[in-house]
């Protein structure tokens, strides 16, 4: 037999208005509140979303869309919202975009028809720069990556400082000939390719770069055809953990010893880089800081809409591995690397 909504004011011994006050977070006191509830339990009610959305313009439910779920940054990153958001009472709709600007706009129509309260977005450069939160109806918080929406909330990385310090780090171990790695579809691979170019410019060195699509297998075809050629960098940096890894895997495959035969670096403290021999030095991103400040930046946006929008900009912590050990320290006898 079906329960209604009747039966768990009958149960509750409240009205019917009460109980949907109640489910639709309207002003009921908390005993009240507590009452509905507990007649809920006891009957095995489901209300029925669909309908409450329609009379209702946003719902307690917040989407998160990221362009990878499979890189740890963003696991790291959704586990941080999530926590945020249940915390606040609110639910949360994760969808993995590829990097694909289709299925981006795809997923934010998906939004719209959910009527989301609002979206925390890490977008591929073209949407990004073409974003308008206001004719979405939703807020938006932009992560890992701002693009020119100048509409909408961010919280980013300092990508240019940190790429910097990669290269300092590794003038610093006495290498000169430098490589980078790029991600050729977000805002974030060509902030980290600009703080990598400018770092070198600033020690007099020329800056080569390669730019590929943003997965391990594309790094690692990249890389192995690089290390082939007859100006191969002797050191080298990937601009985030995907690409590193394969890298890594490139270096590996060809037998070349780390940082022997090649010193590398990179983005992203995932567990892997420290255990690999000889550990690879990254930048360590604040991810679950990241997280937590773009979900709170969406509930400050939820209660005061009219402010005008906010940046933060967080630092990344440079980890330092055998990977890049000072040329002049190295065993010349070698270690096998990776």
């Amino acid at each position: 037999m079906t329960t209604s909504i009747k039966d768990v004011a009958r149960l509750a011994g409240v009205s019917v208005a009460t109980v949907s006050r109640a489910l639709g977070d309207g002003p009921v006191s908390p005993a009240l509140r507590a009452k509905v509830e507990a007649a809920i339990a006891q009957s095995g009610y489901r209300p029925n979303l669909s309908a409450r959305r329609l009379r209702s313009q946003h719902t307690q439910t917040i989407g998160l869309i990221v362009s990878d779920i499979r890189n740890p940054f963003f696991t790291a990153v959704s586990r941080a919202v999530e926590d945020v958001a249940y915390r606040a009472g609110m639910r949360v709709i994760l969808c993995n975009t590829d990097e694909n600007p289709d299925k981006e706009a795809m997923y934010l129509r998906l939004m719209q028809e959910e009527r989301v309260s609002g979206v925390i977005f890490a977008a591929t450069r073209a949407t990004a720069d073409s974003l308008d939160a206001a004719a979405l109806g939703f807020p938006v918080v932009l992560i890992d990556r701002a693009g020119a929406a100048a509409s909408c909330d961010a919280v980013l990385l300092d990508n240019r400082r940190a790429a910097a310090q990669l290269v300092e780090h590794l003038l610093a171990a006495g290498y000169r000939r430098i490589g980078g790695l790029f991600g050729n579809t977000s805002s974030t691979g060509a902030e980290r390719h600009a703080g990598f170019v400018e770092a070198m410019q600033r020690a007099g060195l020329p800056a080569p770069a390669r730019f590929v699509a943003p997965s391990a297998a594309a790094a690692q075809t990249s890389v192995a055809a690089w290390l082939a050629e007859a100006d191969a960098p002797e050191a080298l940096i990937a601009s985030n953990g995907l690409l590193l890894l394969g890298a890594a895997k490139a270096v590996r495959a060809a037998g070349f010893a780390v940082p022997e035969r090649l010193a590398l670096a990179g983005f992203d403290n995932d567990s892997w880089t420290e255990l690999t021999e000889p550990g690879v030095t990254v930048i360590e991103q604040p991810v679950d800081d990241i997280g937590r400040e773009a979900m709170e930046m969406l509930l400050e946006r939820l209660r005061q809409p009219e402010r005008p929008p906010r940046k933060v900009v967080l630092a990344g912590r440079l980890v330092a591995r055998g990977s890049s050990l000072p040329r002049g320290s190295i065993n010349a006898a070698g270690r096998s690397g990776g």
